[in-house]
């Protein structure tokens, strides 16, 4: 019996992570799959064929696509012949709707069968690509407990098993890797500015004026992303007192008493960690403009748009500077109200999320649906 050959199309650092503990669950629940892809350093470690890496395709925002206009052309037409040339029997699309839904339509005019991993954000902006979604995806696989009854409501049945990311957190408990060692004992304050260069120039050094007010009673610490040059991070970081500790994001977090967070993944990680957090979000004027305009949600965090109420604060564009996140900050210092507040959500947050296992549960779902 020939193997099925399944294309992977992640775009990002999170979706590599969510992509490899699938294949990884998914190689153990068959036999009958063959992968390459488009991700990074952990689809590699799974012994996927990595055809570009996302260190070469996260842009961000509205004119810093435009921007890399001819770049992104190039990427579809790049993409394209690599699928066809790998004979691909099913392409599965992880977040990175961008590009992916574009893919998608593609793929489908090919004759080619296409999973979809982690929705586009469709609840939040542009709900009539649920049209476009329903025409050219054949399974869908969301990742909060809110999509599947969005979806329902559009008359398409999608399937939830969970968040990803308690797969990843558990294993990272089972592992028990022990602790980082730090300059001294004082409580640790981690950065987590995303991984992207843009958000890094713009976010990073407010992140570091903030947190020099509470550097002689904590220890700051940098978690770097993978994707970066510790060069580039020590050209933003100059003078700062402050630790970098390289590709250990869980390490850092593991051992954190607070933390600054950009917008994103991080946010729910930074909660399944029961770390007290301050969201930072702050892209270029024009892209937040249009964002604004377009974008129809109350929340820009995980953490709060799951509970749909404000449980971690957001500092957004003209609110994103280091006076208020250092105001924010003395509000979650040990003992705090707010901080012993903060901490009981997260706990309702975890339990809605459900238990660890999605990823062997989708690996399951896949193999029988793929019929193999």
């Amino acid at each position: 019996m020939s193997k099925k050959r399944v294309f992977i199309i992640s775009g990002e650092a999170s979706g590599d992570l969510h992509a490899a503990n699938l294949v990884r669950a998914w190689k153990i629940e068959s036999q009958q799959f063959e992968f390459e892809a488009w991700g990074g350093d952990r689809l590699q470690a799974e012994g996927v064929t990595i055809r570009k890496h996302v260190r070469e395709l996260a842009f961000m925002g509205f004119v810093e696509v435009l921007q890399n206009l001819p770049t992104i052309l190039k990427n579809f037409k790049t993409c394209k012949a690599q699928i066809t040339a790998f004979q691909t029997d099913v392409l599965l699309l992880v977040d990175y709707p961008g590009f992916n839904l574009r893919m998608a339509k593609w793929a489908k005019q090919q004759g080619i069968k296409v999973v979809y991993y982690i929705s586009p954000t469709i609840w939040a902006w542009k709900e009539n690509r649920i049209h476009q979604i329903k025409r050219d995806v054949d399974r869908m696989y969301t990742i909060l407990p809110f999509e599947k009854a969005f979806y329902a409501k559009h008359g398409m049945e999608v399937q939830y098993f969970g968040h990803p990311l308690l797969d990843e957190v558990h294993r990272f408990r089972l592992e028990n890797r022990g602790q980082l060692k730090f300059k001294n004992d004082k409580p640790i304050l981690a950065l987590l500015p995303g991984s992207r260069k843009q958000e890094l120039r713009k976010k990073l050094p407010i992140m570091l004026e903030a947190a020099r007010a509470f550097e002689n009673e904590f220890q700051i610490v940098l978690a770097c992303a993978p994707n970066v040059s510790l060069a580039f991070y020590k050209a933003l970081i100059q003078d700062h007192p402050v630790q970098l500790v390289e590709n250990q994001t869980y390490q850092v977090l593991n051992q954190a008493s607070m933390a600054l967070v950009t917008s994103g993944t991080a946010t729910l990680e930074t909660a399944l960690f029961r770390v007290p957090q301050v969201v930072c979000y702050k892209s270029s004027a024009l892209s937040y403009r249009i964002a604004k305009a377009l974008v129809n949600i109350k929340f820009i965090s995980l953490v709060n748009l799951i509970m749909d109420k404000e449980v971690v604060r957001e500092l957004i564009q003209h609110e994103c500077t280091a006076k208020l996140m250092r105001a924010e900050l003395e509000k979650l210092l040990p003992g705090s109200d707010r901080r012993n507040q903060l901490l009981m959500d997260y706990e309702e947050l975890i339990q809605q999320l459900g238990d660890h296992g999605a990823s062997e549960r989708m690996a399951k779902d896949l193999t029988q649906n793929l019929g193999a």
